[in-house]
């Protein structure tokens, strides 16, 4: 039996805690799907940068990315009806509420359970682990 796990997120500008987040996720299962959210759905932070099929295609180029997919546009859950996993694993830190996650399935009737990955932290110094953090270090530099 194949063990499915979706990770989700905004994923701009790909970095180092994207990758441990995927990574992570990767080893909860046998399959990993991520669902990329779209611009219109990132509603608790700035909008992302990159348009959704280029941060689909980037996430989808990582090696232990077996398929990305956009988020639906007004349904968050909708994808994940389609996918049926048996795990979703959340990022250390995103906003999402566990419990509200967690009966939202129930009532969908999809039987998965729900894991956070662990965070990291930076290996060497400089390194940077957040997009914000990142489009902050270009505008000091540039501007």
């Amino acid at each position: 039996m194949t063990t499915t796990v979706i990770a989700q997120g905004t994923f701009d500008i790909l970095h180092p805690g994207h990758v441990h987040y995927l990574e992570e996720a990767a080893a909860m299962g046998d399959e990993l799907y991520v669902i990329v959210a779209r611009r219109t759905n990132v509603d608790h932070k700035a909008a992302p940068i990159c348009c959704g099929e280029q941060r689909r295609d980037v996430v989808a180029a990582l090696d232990c990315v077996d398929e990305a997919v956009l988020g639906h546009e007004e349904d968050i859950f909708v994808p994940i009806e389609e996918i049926d996993p048996d795990v979703i694993a959340l990022g250390h830190d995103q906003h999402h509420d566990d419990a509200a996650i967690e009966a939202e399935l129930e009532r969908r009737g999809i039987d998965c359970e729900v894991h956070r990955a662990s965070g990291r932290e930076p290996r060497y110094e400089d390194e940077l682990l957040s997009t914000r953090l990142i489009v902050d270090r270009i505008l000091e530099r540039r501007c």
